[in-house]
């Protein structure tokens, strides 16, 4: 019986297995995470891995002891219903204390990721101004030399001058960025909160109506990526998604010059409100109009 049960279960196992695509196989071996593609990315997806390891672990321990208990103590035809109130204290002491030691880990590698995913180089390479305003993006690149003590807040901005683009209701925007250069994202909101984040880079963070969060990120691998908002900000919050494209220097440089010429530029950076046109194409019928508010 149990060398039939064996097979079955080895067959189920390779039927299943064989029915998987390339896709589906880089995802497992991802343990569904999407391939980094920043500096930073391998720390998430170290504490996913792990995490899911010390899961797996705690899994197996529990169903051993189960089964465990199952056979060991079946009741027979000829047993007395054991007594239900017998104490085991070492067993107590230790499904009390490993839980709480398993919390204090996870802890302390969460915060030791948090850190580092966090943290800002007082001298970044790039610093792109983010606009998450209902519903799209406008993306502020610095062009000319970085002031690298600028805050980002109450004008005090990284250059003298910009230039931008913008999505709408049928468009989506495209930010590009360098790659191997440490860019840093400000990030505002005129209206709610949103969510910058991009699934590649493996780290997100809110817009926060009223103050400027600020994210660093060092782009390692050029290709197109999928951005989008995160955070729940009103009726057509699903159409507030963006394009990363990671280049190289010189195409980040001539991308900088396209925007140039096509006048897309401003003294400072649009920071949302009637600043930036984002609602175009988003009226419900032919009475009702976008508004830039």
């Amino acid at each position: 019986m149990r060398r039939t049960l064996r097979v079955a279960l080895l067959g189920v196992t390779m039927l299943v297995l064989a029915g998987c695509s390339e896709a589906d196989k880089h995802q497992i071996k991802n343990l569904a995470m999407p391939d980094r593609a920043t500096e930073q990315g391998p720390y998430t997806y170290e504490l996913w891995k792990w995490a899911w390891v010390a899961a797996m672990i705690t899994g197996l321990i529990v169903w051993g002891l189960i089964f465990y208990a199952v056979v060991k103590f079946r009741r027979r035809s000829d047993d007395e219903v054991p007594r239900q109130t017998r104490y085991n204290l070492p067993l107590e002491v230790f499904y009390t204390i490993a839980p709480v030691l398993m919390c204090v880990v996870f802890f302390f590698h969460t915060v030791r990721v948090q850190d580092v995913m966090t943290e800002l180089d007082k001298q970044p390479d790039v610093t792109v101004e983010v606009t998450g305003q209902q519903w799209s993006w406008t993306f502020n690149h610095g062009v000319g030399e970085q002031n690298p003590d600028a805050t980002g807040e109450d004008g005090d901005y990284a250059y003298d001058s910009y230039v931008y683009t913008s999505g709408d209701g049928n468009e989506i925007p495209t930010l590009v960025l360098p790659v191997d250069q440490r860019i840093q994202f400000n990030l505002r909101s005129p209206d709610v909160i949103h969510n910058f984040g991009v699934p590649s880079f493996l780290t997100r963070m809110d817009v926060i109506p009223g103050r400027v969060n600020k994210l660093q990120v060092t782009p390692t691998v050029e290709g197109t990526y999928a951005g989008k908002c995160y955070e729940l900000c009103g009726v057509y919050h699903s159409r507030m998604l963006f394009q990363v494209e990671v280049v190289s220097q010189a195409d980040y440089d001539a991308y900088l010059e396209e925007l140039d010429a096509a006048g897309q530029t401003s003294d400072k950076p649009l920071t949302g409100g009637a600043n930036v046109e984002t609602q175009t194409g988003l009226a419900e019928d032919d009475n009702q109009e976008g508004s830039e508010e």
